[in-house]
C-alpha cells in the first residue's frame, strides 16, 4: 500500500479509498454486517486505511456498519462522513444550517462509535443557508474536538473557491479535500475544479472512478440502458448509468480501456484507476461488494502507464454536461 498526506493536511491517507455506500439494508445489492466485516477486514490486511461513508447512506445504517466494523481501529484508521442530504421529513432535517450540522454530527459520530470524525464532509452546496454560517458551524466541531478535518463533495467550482474565501475571510478551519465525480468517462471536472484543487493543495478524492461499472468493460454497445433493471434498482427507478454514460464516444473511452488492459496482462478497471492515480488523484473512492473488488483496486497501484498509454485512453473523451452537482 502507498500513503500520502489528505493535501496539504499532516494526516495520511491509503491510496485506495474504501467506499461504504454498498453497506445497508434499504436496496436489494446492499450487504449487511457479516459481509461487511469480510471486506473490512481483507481491506485492512491490505493496508487500506481510508474509509468513507455519509450519514444519508442507508439513512445511518452504513456509519453503523462501518462504526461495528472499525470498533477496534480508531487510531489506525482515518473515517470521512458526510452531512447535507434529507434525513428525516422536518424542515431542518436536511441542509447545511448550524441547526442540521449539529444534530447529525452527533448523530454519526454515535452511529460511528466514535469520539470524533476524522474528516467531516459537506456532502453538496445549500443554496439556502449563508455559507459564513456553515463554515462557522464546521469550524466550531473542529475547535470542539468533534471533527480533525473537514472537506467537500458535489460543489462547482465558484462554491468551493466561496467556501475557502469565506474560511480565509473570517479565520476559520478550510477544506482539505474535494470529493468529485471524475472518472475517464467524465472529466468535465478538469476544466476548473482540478486546477483548483491543486493550486490550493487541496487532496482530490474522486467517487465513482469506475463509472458505475461501466469503465469495466462488462458493458457492451449493443446493449440499450433500458435493459439495465439492476442499475435502475440501485438508483430507486432511476438509470443513472444510461443517463450519464452510454453514448457512442463513452464506448470508444471503454474500448481504449480494454485494449490497454490487454496489452498490460491487468483488468480495466485496474486501468481506470491508474489512470485516476497517474492524474494526481490523492485516492479514488471504490464501490465495495465483493472481496475482489478489493484486491484489484490495491493491485492497481502496482499499474504504470507511460504517456502513449496515457495519450490512447484520453484521446477518444468528448465532453459531457456537468452532471454530480445539486
Amino acid at each position: 500500500m502507498q500513503y500520502v498526506n489528505l493535501g496539504s493536511a499532516g494526516v495520511k491517507v491509503s491510496r485506495i479509498c474504501f467506499g461504504c455506500l454498498s453497506f445497508g439494508n434499504d436496496n436489494s445489492w446492499k450487504i449487511e454486517l457479516g459481509q461487511a466485516r469480510l471486506l473490512v477486514k481483507r481491506a485492512l490486511d491490505l493496508g487500506i486505511t481510508f474509509f468513507d461513508t455519509a450519514n444519508t447512506y442507508s439513512l445511518g445504517r452504513s456509519e453503523e456498519i462501518i462504526g461495528e466494523c472499525l470498533k477496534d481501529y480508531h487510531d489506525e484508521v482515518v473515517v470521512a462522513t458526510k452531512v447535507a442530504d434529507v434525513m428525516g421529513k422536518g424542515p431542518n432535517d436536511s441542509g447545511l444550517s448550524r441547526f442540521h450540522i449539529m444534530q447529525q454530527v452527533r448523530a454519526s459520530l454515535k452511529r460511528l462509535r466514535r469520539d470524533h470524525i476524522d474528516l467531516y464532509q459537506i456532502h453538496r452546496w445549500d443554496y439556502y443557508t449563508p455559507i459564513d454560517e456553515t463554515m462557522m458551524t464546521l469550524n466550531d466541531i473542529v475547535r470542539h474536538g468533534m471533527a480533525q478535518y473537514i472537506g467537500a463533495s458535489n460543489l462547482f467550482a465558484w462554491q468551493f473557491l466561496k467556501s475557502l474565501f469565506t474560511s480565509e475571510k473570517l479565520g476559520l478551519e478550510r477544506f482539505v479535500s474535494m470529493q468529485n465525480h471524475y472518472n475517464l468517462v467524465y472529466r468535465e471536472e478538469e476544466r476548473e475544479m482540478i486546477p483548483l484543487c491543486k493550486e490550493a493543495g487541496i487532496a482530490i478524492i474522486p467517487w465513482s472512478p469506475l463509472a458505475r461499472g461501466f469503465l469495466t468493460g462488462k458493458y457492451k454497445r449493443s446493449e440499450t440502458p433500458k435493459s439495465l433493471r439492476y442499475e435502475k434498482e440501485r438508483s430507486h427507478g432511476v438509470n443513472l448509468l444510461a443517463e450519464r454514460y452510454f453514448r457512442p464516444e463513452d464506448f470508444d473511452v471503454v474500448e481504449a480501456v480494454v485494449q490497454v488492459a490487454k496489452e498490460k496482462d491487468v483488468s480495466p478497471s485496474q486501468i481506470a484507476l491508474a489512470w485516476l492515480l497517474h492524474k494526481g488523484v490523492t485516492a479514488p473512492i471504490i464501490g465495495v461488494t465483493k472481496i475482489e473488488h478489493v484486491e484489484e483496486a490495491v493491485e492497481a497501484l502496482k499499474v504504470q502507464l507511460n504517456s502513449e498509454d496515457l495519450k490512447r485512453l484520453e484521446a477518444p473523451y468528448r465532453s459531457h454536461p456537468v452532471i454530480g452537482h445539486d
